[in-house]
């Protein structure tokens, strides 16, 4: 296949490193011949505009919800704007759904699996979360099986990963199932961070 394209998704009070360390790492990612980009990344917003992240970040998405082009992957970050927010926008949940039909794969960080479980993305599936909202994800979503003390969990096509820095992990995890852990393990070098895939743990 050519070039993935990620999808970021965005919105006010998102959790800066929950966006950012995903973005970061499908980026600066090559091909295994080591010259080509392995993605094209890019950020959306329900209507485009500059949204203000957590601790007053502005950033300026690259799309919306109608002009973005089709995704291969999409990474729906957590924090605040998620949790208390988007979890009542039913816009911003149809358009998961929608996106569920058409990417390669699925993808949470933190609390962003609150988002993926209101869509029914996570029905009868294992799910991690941020450890502060793991009682919440079991509570509210009980059709959820909610795993405790990982990382990430990889559920073929759905991918949820734990708070914050997770996302990180769960990124490279998934640069390894599609290209490789020798490529990801390149990355992360350039990146100066210590990756351990949990299946080497």
């Amino acid at each position: 296949m050519s070039q993935r394209t990620v999808g970021i998704l965005l919105f006010n009070e998102v959790e800066v490193l929950d966006f950012a360390g995903p973005f970061e790492v499908f980026s600066l990612t090559s091909k295994p011949d080591l010259k080509t980009k392995a993605f094209n990344v890019i950020t959306i917003s329900e209507d485009g505009e500059m949204i203000k992240a957590r601790n007053g970040l502005k950033v300026v998405p690259d799309y919306n919800f109608y002009d973005h082009p089709a995704l291969d992957i999409l990474v729906v970050p957590g924090g605040y704007g998620a949790e208390e927010i988007e979890m009542n926008n039913s816009d911003l949940i149809e358009w998961i759904k929608q996106q569920n039909s058409q990417v390669e794969y699925m993808t949470s960080v933190c609390t962003g699996a609150l988002l993926l479980a209101k869509a029914g993305l996570l029905n009868g599936r294992n799910a991690t979360t941020h450890w502060m909202d793991q009682d919440r994800l079991e509570k509210e979503f009980p059709l959820v099986v909610v795993q405790r003390n990982v990382k990430f969990v990889d559920e073929g096509t759905v991918i949820t990963s734990g708070g914050i820095s997770a996302g990180i992990d769960m990124s490279f995890h998934l640069i390894s199932r599609i290209y490789g852990k020798k490529v990801a393990e390149e990355t992360a070098k350039r990146m100066e961070y210590d990756f351990f895939s949990q299946d080497r743990s």
